[in-house]
């Protein structure tokens, strides 16, 4: 038993002195994921100020397919996941969902339901804290005690995909990330859909996302929100009706030749 604490402690240390040396003279000044909408379902643009693509990291997939990618944030339940869920496997589609550890915690079942259903789960850090105002120790083990949670709860290892909360950032966030095994997931599609006392309704967030497809679109919808859960069903099947096919992160070009792995 003491060997084994020991062990473990050990490889903490160990992955925590990688991290710092990894991202030793990187900048860690604030960005704020941001997109720039072109219409005519044409894929948006973003900053750049950051070679993203350096850092495995992503906002679109395979702009040359008519395929997207379905992805919900986490940061507590509102009571719509299980709805969500209903209606992702009533569809046959899977999706991410990026969740705190706290989200971990108080929603077991939610959990067990994503992965046996076959979606991604993602990590969101364990107190969805801006990633930038962290020192790389702290951040990397935001990152290390949600996947080490996930796998005393599930028995299996966190999917290698982190969405950095509030969408808040910087160069040393996507090497740190990268450093520990994680692709970064940023989007081509949100809209404020968070606040539960202003929700737009279900036909306005239909509306949202079909005026906005585009090829490669990586969507965010926060799960907290009623108008997306309602939505949800006929989003998905406009999405199929205008020739578009729902694809996993794993899809994504060269994640799977990635070759990283949680540490």
């Amino acid at each position: 038993m003491k060997n084994a604490l020991f062990g473990k402690m050990m490889a903490t240390c160990m992955a925590a002195v990688v991290a710092v040396a990894g991202v030793s003279g990187v900048s860690n000044d604030l960005k704020r994921w941001y997109f720039e909408r072109q219409g005519a379902h044409q894929p948006p643009l973003a900053q750049q100020e950051i070679d993203i693509g350096r850092y495995s990291s992503y906002y679109l997939g395979d702009v040359s397919k008519k395929e997207v990618y379905l992805t919900f944030d986490e940061g507590y339940e509102n009571g719509y996941t299980a709805c969500i869920l209903d209606a992702l496997l009533d569809k046959g589609v899977t999706a991410a969902f990026f969740v705190t550890m706290g989200y971990i915690k108080e929603n077991p079942e939610l959990i067990s339901r994503m992965v046996d259903e076959g979606h991604i789960v993602g990590n969101h850090t364990i107190k969805h804290k801006s990633s930038p105002s962290l020192s790389v120790d702290e951040l990397a083990e935001e990152l290390a005690g949600v996947a080490e949670f996930f796998k005393q709860q599930t028995g299996r290892d966190i999917p290698p995909f982190f969405r950095p909360p509030m969408g808040e950032y910087s160069e040393q966030v996507l090497s740190l990330a990268h450093d520990e095994g994680y692709h970064t997931i940023f989007w081509s599609f949100a809209y404020r859909d968070w606040l539960q006392d202003d929700q737009p309704g279900a036909a306005v967030a239909h509306k949202k996302v079909m005026d906005d497809l585009h090829n490669g679109a990586i969507l965010l919808l926060h799960a907290v929100s009623s108008s997306n859960a309602e939505a949800l069903p006929g989003i998905i099947d406009a999405v199929h009706d205008a020739g578009y096919e729902f694809k996993s992160l794993w899809d994504l070009p060269g994640v799977k030749d990635f070759g990283g792995g949680i540490l």
